[in-house]
């Protein structure tokens, strides 16, 4: 390469960064600004009404997993935090799996419908959307409660005479999230098998595959980005609900972002909730990362 088109190129690649620099400026203040506030205010101390005391502290990290009492003054590990990690990682976990076993065969039933049919089956997923999430939160509410349409079905057909107590449990919880979610499971799996190429399944039992070996062995690998992506778009924001578990848990089924809004409001310790968000942040960063490895590994294999 000639010096005039070396100079040519840096000039462009100068040109792009300030080109640039008004979405960085923007990113910088409007999300990495707020993250730095909240690394920062968890290695504080907490204020006696709320806020925080600027004294370094280690407090807010150590409250995650043991806890002070305030008697003794003895440190314990923290029960009551463990279980709401582990209902938040069960639960998401559940979702994840259980909105992918539904939404497998409906990605596919759509993917092999005639265009004009894909299209209607595409709109009736998408509707969901359009409502607001506390909106579609009560309706499932609505279903789920003593006197509601599941107990009325149910009691009317004869299956049960009392009531089905649903409302308020990790049950009721899983069904809100699965409902949810489902539509992010569903749209990247479709994207995914609409690129499948059919004429493989021919191939396949061609040379006397079953079923499940044309499953196992030819769809599931090829349609695995949109398995992958599908996955990390129910976890990240099931690990992190805030209202389906406030509505449907009504407050006894507390998962990570309910047990992070009661240490800025109720329980007066910012730090402490400053670093559960800065632990729920790097579980996601990690799941991001995963996601961004396989499918690498998907788009790599492919070519």
């Amino acid at each position: 390469m000639s010096p005039a088109e070396e100079n040519a190129v840096r000039t462009s690649a100068r040109n792009g960064w300030l080109l640039s620099t008004p979405a960085l400026v923007v990113l910088t203040f409007a999300a990495a600004g707020p993250l730095l506030i909240v690394l920062v205010y968890s290695f504080l101390t907490p204020g006696q009404h709320g806020n925080v005391i600027w004294e370094f502290s280690t407090g807010g990290w150590v409250g995650i997993l043991w806890s002070k009492d305030i008697f003794t003054g003895e440190w314990a590990l923290a029960d009551a935090h463990l279980s709401i990690f582990w209902r938040s990682l069960w639960l998401s976990l559940l979702t994840t799996v259980f909105t992918f076993v539904v939404g497998f065969p409906t990605a596919w039933f759509i993917a092999t419908r005639a265009p004009k049919e894909r299209a209607l089956w595409l709109f009736l997923i998408t509707i969901p959307f359009w409502t607001n999430l506390l909106i579609r939160t009560y309706a499932i509410n609505e279903v789920l409660r003593k006197e509601g349409l599941m107990n009325t079905v149910l009691m009317g057909l004869g299956i049960t005479d009392t009531p089905i107590e649903v409302l308020y449990t990790p049950t009721a919880i899983f069904i809100g999230m699965t409902y949810v979610y489902l539509p992010l499971m569903v749209l990247p799996l479709f994207a995914a098998i609409d690129r499948f190429d059919m004429k493989l399944l021919e191939a396949a039992y061609d040379l006397y595959a079953s079923r499940w070996r044309v499953l196992r062995r030819v769809i599931l690998p090829i349609v695995k980005p949109g398995i992958v992506a599908g996955s990390i778009l129910v976890f990240v924001p099931s690990l992190g609900a805030y209202v389906t578990p406030r509505v449907l848990g009504g407050g006894k089924q507390m998962m990570i972002g309910n047990f992070i809004e009661l240490q800025f409001l109720q329980g007066k310790n910012w730090p402490l909730g400053a670093a559960l968000s800065m632990l729920l942040l790097m579980i996601v960063m990690v799941a991001l990362l995963v996601y961004v490895r396989y499918a690498n590994k998907g788009s790599s294999g492919h070519g």
